[in-house]
């Protein structure tokens, strides 16, 4: 409601309605307070804490490897693990601090299995370290019950299938072998952003928009990415199952994402995130098109730029017309 208020005054005062635009917003009551101020500071410093705790008790060990011995590596990380659980027990799980240090463990958890793998040499592949990883993380992240130990977890899933495929190619042979690793990053991270979108109209910790906008990143900045590829290597002979997948399923994914985030839940983020990825995909068409059968090299670059020019004033346009309706 009062980011609302905020809004409409903001509106009033472009179109010359109110002089005073601060004077209005604080009248308004719409201005940040003490009170706001002192919360923002307190998750501000208190998750940059757990992060930078995290980061220097892995730097440490990393610095100090040949002073440490074995026992003593295995001791300091273990002993950072248990701390954080102990601090999370102590503090609460449903406080900020408590869910800080819960987000600590996971990520010494993580130190100490690269510790150990490093230390035994198992001969186990990166993927799976990331991989365990997060299978052994996850009870705690069905425990924690927020949004950023569970980015954490989808992150680390990712990663594995980045390493996944840079030990094992491919996979039951459906794909193209160069673009099932974006097939399946594009597949699982769809996935989790539907999921968290139908979780979140039940369950209220979900409700944070920063995760699923991260997520609705990820699925049309792959989608984007296999477009490109099916327009500027894949119209010759090659790939040409993979361009036909990318040909359906980009179209539909704008479709779905339109009706979705224009439709039922209105944000701005995702579908200003479409008109970028509708731009990049017609420019690298035009580009295709009329740079390799033109032989006005010049003038191919012209017609590409205005067109550029007017898709992105198109965009901004609309965009603006529905900032005005979608809350922000």
């Amino acid at each position: 409601m009062r980011l609302s208020i905020r809004h409409t005054i903001l509106d009033w005062t472009a179109r010359g309605a109110i002089s005073d635009a601060r004077a209005a917003l604080e009248l308004a009551g719409v201005l940040p307070g003490a009170r706001e101020w002192r919360a923002f500071l307190d998750r501000l410093l208190t998750w940059s804490a757990a992060v930078a705790f995290a980061a220097a008790a892995v730097f440490f060990i990393a610095y100090n490897w040949n002073e440490l011995g074995r026992f003593a590596k295995f001791a300091l990380a273990q002993a950072l693990v248990l701390g954080s659980l102990i601090g999370y027990w102590r503090l609460g799980p449903d406080g900020l601090a408590g869910k800080a240090a819960l987000l600590a463990g996971s990520v010494f958890l993580g130190a100490l299995l690269a510790l150990f793998g490093q230390v035994y040499q198992t001969g186990a592949d990166t993927w799976e370290l990331f991989a365990n990883w997060a299978a052994l993380i996850l009870p705690w992240v069905l425990v924690g019950r927020f949004a950023s130990l569970w980015m954490l977890w989808i992150a680390l899933l990712n990663i594995a299938v980045v390493f996944y495929y840079r030990v094992f190619p491919g996979l039951f042979g459906l794909l193209a072998r160069g673009d099932e690793q974006l097939w399946t990053l594009f597949v699982f991270n769809t996935a989790a952003l539907v999921a968290w979108e139908c979780a979140a109209r039940r369950i209220a910790w979900l409700e944070e928009r920063w995760a699923p906008r991260l997520l609705a990143m990820a699925s049309g900045g792959l989608i984007t990415v296999l477009m490109l590829e099916a327009i500027l290597g894949a119209l010759g002979l090659h790939r040409e199952r993979s361009s036909l997948a990318a040909l359906l399923v980009y179209p539909a994914w704008l479709a779905a994402g339109y009706a979705v985030y224009r439709g039922r839940l209105r944000e701005l983020f995702v579908l200003a995130g479409g008109c970028l990825s509708i731009l990049v995909v017609v420019t690298a068409f035009l580009a295709k098109l009329l740079l390799d059968r033109s032989g006005d090299t010049a003038a191919s670059f012209l017609l590409i730029a205005l067109v550029v020019i007017a898709m992105a004033a198109a965009s901004g346009w609309w965009l603006k017309q529905l900032a005005r309706e979608v809350p922000q």
